[in-house]
């Protein structure tokens, strides 16, 4: 009752119960030790800062090609590569200014990157109203835990939009939103209210003379930085899709001349492209000379003919994901498929290899939920959000997803997971928690964002 009232929604297209449904949330926190969490933060920041470089290096030097540690064909033919981006180097230097790393514990006890989010990652807003809501229900609680802080984030969000705004003495920045027929408009109205900036549509910007203005009751307004939460494709019609609506013609230009900037920049998607991602241990190696803190899931290429005959002969133990989807649309769990789902995956995997990757199976980790008045054990991944200005800071936790139905491997929202808060124990505390994670569990699955 209480996120009906404080309007904490997210929409699903096309459901039966309606196109807004309450946020689901578990009052059981999952709890991480600081120690742990201090190894999850370094292994963000290197992940950010080399995949930042090889954007860069992507759309100008190349170097990473012509050395021949990614193959070239493996960008150049992705459907995120963006030529109008070719010869750019954002202000600062910074592409990713919002970053989504999803992670997942196995049965080891490892932690692993599962997937980036480069593009428009959402699901902050959640974080926050998560915490908000369990200070006000278990207030007494958080007295005597030393529970890391995250009431920041809204101010550090509008600190690095600043960071990198054009040379300016008060720069203006504003949230782009696509409407609120989208999944994400809580989210983006939330953001806007928190940082106590306007909240646009494309209808409410213009180019003129090169800099982007806000139609405002006192005219028109000069901005300087726009978080967009709207695709490549639909920012600007004079450069992507021609009958968009819901961007600004002639914002590319401004952006390519240095006039506004835009996070997160346009083109970004070629990082965290699912094929790409097999790469980041060596794209990590290449520009940092670093192994990779936080290593990934093992992934099979189906552009490799090797790794497409070993994905097509193993459906039925795979996990067989799209490269360039989100919120688990076109995900194949082969040990829960029917034939009929192999069959149509392997046709697909057939026809355009270079769309498809495939994984192992995991023993995803398990927290107690309570489900109908009963504690019992859910799946879960998580969603630490980064950003990245100046410097680079990294939310303490972030978006515990719970695959609330029992056996559900999945846990995006639209397909009923729900979430929880997410406490992250500061410095090496003596105080006394179980840690009731399980990472030994009989059941195996994958999460997809």
């Amino acid at each position: 009752m209480s996120l009906q009232k404080m309007g904490i929604t997210f929409n699903v297209y096309g459901h039966e119960a309606g196109t807004e449904k309450v946020w689901p949330f578990d009052l059981l926190p999952r709890i991480i030790d600081g120690d742990e969490w201090s190894t999850v933060e370094r292994g963000l920041r290197q992940r950010l800062e080399a995949l930042n470089l090889f954007i860069t290096d992507t759309y100008n030097d190349r170097k990473i090609y012509k050395d021949k540690v990614v193959p070239e064909d493996l960008i150049f033919g992705s459907k995120t590569y963006r030529k109008q981006c070719e010869g750019v180097t954002p202000i600062e230097g910074v592409w990713c200014h919002i970053t989504g790393v999803d992670l997942i514990r196995h049965a080891d006890g490892q932690i692993y990157v599962l997937e980036d989010n480069l593009r428009c990652p959402s699901g902050v807003s959640y974080v926050l109203e998560n915490r908000e809501l369990m200070k006000r229900t278990l207030a007494g609680v958080f007295e005597g835990m030393s529970v890391a802080p995250i009431e920041d984030y809204p101010e550090q969000l509008l600190k690095i939009l600043h960071d990198c705004a054009p040379p300016t003495n008060d720069p203006t920045a504003v949230v782009l939103t696509p409407g609120v027929f989208n999944s994400a408009y809580f989210e983006h109205t939330f953001l806007a209210r928190q940082m106590g900036i306007e909240l646009v549509q494309g209808s409410d910007l213009v180019v003129q003379d090169g800099y982007v203005f806000m139609n405002t009751t006192r005219g028109l307004e000069k901005v300087d930085v726009i978080y967009r939460r709207i695709d490549d494709d639909f920012i600007d019609p004079a450069c992507f899709r021609s009958d968009s609506v819901l961007g600004v013609r002639g914002l590319m230009e401004s952006w390519k001349a240095g006039k506004v900037t835009l996070a997160n920049a346009p083109g970004t998607g070629i990082a965290d492209d699912k094929a790409v991602y097999s790469y980041v241990p060596k794209i990590i190696k290449y520009y940092l000379g670093e192994d990779a803190i936080l290593p990934n899931v093992p992934t099979y290429l189906c552009s490799e003919s090797a790794d497409k005959s070993h994905v097509l002969e193993n459906l039925e133990t795979l996990v067989v994901k799209p490269t360039n989807e989100s919120g688990g649309k076109g995900l194949m769990i082969g040990p829960q498929s029917t034939k009929e789902q192999r069959d149509e995956a392997a046709r697909q995997i057939k026809d355009n290899p270079r769309e498809w990757i495939a994984q192992p199976t995991l023993t995803l980790s398990t927290v107690p939920t309570l489900i109908d008045g009963e504690v019992e054990p859910r799946h879960v991944d998580l969603r630490p959000f980064v950003l990245y200005g100046k410097e680079i800071y990294v939310m303490p936790g972030g978006l515990t997803r719970v695959a609330l139905p029992k056996g559900s491997l999945v846990v995006n929202s639209s397909q009923g997971g729900g979430s929880k808060d997410t406490w992250v124990l500061k410095g090496n505390s003596n105080q006394h928690v179980p840690h009731f994670e399980a990472s030994q569990q009989q059941e195996q699955g994958s999460a997809d964002a």
